[in-house]
C-alpha cells in the first residue's frame, strides 16, 4: 500500500504543478485573461454562447464569479450579451469576433506548446498518456 501512496502522492504533486503552469501560461498569454477568464470564453465558443447562468452551473462557480470574469471579457471586447431568440428576457453570452480571434492564437500557441513538450515522446507512450488523461478525467465527472 505504500507505493500506493507515494504514486498518489506524486500524481498530486505533478497535478499541482500543472495547474501553476497552466495558470501562469494563460497570464503570459494575454495578461489581462486568467485561466478562469478563459476556460470561460473556451466554454461560450464550444457552446456557441449560453446563459451566464450555466457557465455557473457547469463550472460549479458562484454566480458572482461568474459575473466578475464575464464583465471582465465584455470589458476586453472579448464577449457580448444578445437576446435569446426563445425567450426575449435572457441574455445568451457569445464571444466577439475579438474574443474567438483571441482564444484560436491562444489555442494555436498552446497547441504547439505541446508538440514541443512531447516531440521525443514515441507514439505508443503519447497514446498511453491520452487514454490515462481521459480516464482521470471520466473518473473526475463520475466522482466530482
Amino acid at each position: 500500500m505504500a507505493r500506493r501512496d507515494e504514486s498518489v502522492e506524486t500524481i498530486q504533486q505533478e497535478m499541482t504543478a500543472f495547474a501553476r503552469r497552466a495558470r501562469a501560461t494563460a497570464a503570459r498569454m494575454h495578461p489581462e485573461l486568467s485561466l478562469v477568464s478563459y476556460t470561460l470564453l473556451a466554454h461560450l465558443d464550444d457552446q456557441k454562447g449560453c446563459r451566464a447562468t450555466d457557465l455557473a452551473a457547469h463550472y460549479l462557480l458562484d454566480k458572482s464569479t461568474v459575473s466578475r470574469q464575464i464583465s471582465a471579457l465584455e470589458k476586453l471586447g472579448f464577449v457580448e450579451r444578445r437576446v435569446d431568440p426563445d425567450d426575449h428576457r435572457v441574455q445568451v453570452l457569445h464571444p466577439t469576433t475579438k474574443g474567438a480571434q483571441m482564444l484560436a492564437n491562444v489555442t494555436a500557441s498552446r497547441r504547439q506548446a505541446f508538440h514541443e513538450r512531447l516531440a521525443d515522446w514515441d507514439e505508443e507512450d503519447l497514446d498511453r498518456f491520452a487514454t490515462y488523461l481521459l480516464r482521470y478525467n471520466a473518473a473526475q465527472e463520475r466522482h466530482g
